[in-house]
């Protein structure tokens, strides 16, 4: 016991080396926490998912400075990686707390033209719309956009219109 408070020390006296070796331990308890958690935690990038990195890295953050003690802090960790995994199960099998918890997505564009009242409630403008569709067709010519979709993760996904190219 005394070699490993030596190794990651006690308290927020630590030196270099013993926040170096917490800092190790926790990334790799990190890891662990992320593995458990499902890949939607970090791929998908929802606020639902935000909410976990988030708080992950504050949680644990903490340990690596001696600012709560280690065992409390992984055990509070994990109970943030379990409850984003419960709330993740529940989505994928209630539609009702799918949209409460990940909300829904947005037409803005459509043939030519705009819903303003979508992009109203969505606080996206035109130009973020135009800014989009010159990301992904190197163009701003709309004529060539079926419709402008607003993610619930936050991305504008451009539909392009079918081409008559024979």
């Amino acid at each position: 016991m005394n070699g490993l408070i030596e190794l990651f020390g006690e308290g927020k006296n630590l030196s270099s080396l013993q926040m170096g070796a917490r800092a190790a331990a926790i990334f790799l308890v990190a890891l662990i926490f992320i593995r458990i958690s499902g890949r939607r935690s970090f791929g998908q990038r929802s606020p639902f998912d935000y909410v976990v990195a988030i708080l992950l890295g504050a949680t644990m953050s903490r340990a690596i400075v001696g600012a709560s003690p280690v065992l409390p802090t992984f055990v509070a960790s994990l109970v943030i990686v379990l409850m984003h995994r419960a709330l993740g199960w529940v989505c994928v099998r209630s539609h009702t707390i799918e949209v409460l918890v990940g909300g829904i997505e947005r037409q803005l564009f459509r043939d030519g033209s705009f819903d303003k009242q979508q992009m109203l409630a969505a606080l996206v403008s035109r130009t973020d719309i135009l800014e989009t569709v010159r990301k992904e067709l190197g163009t701003e010519a709309l004529d060539k956009v079926q419709a402008a979709i607003l993610e619930r993760n936050g991305e504008i996904s451009i539909i392009r219109k079918p081409t008559t190219d024979r």
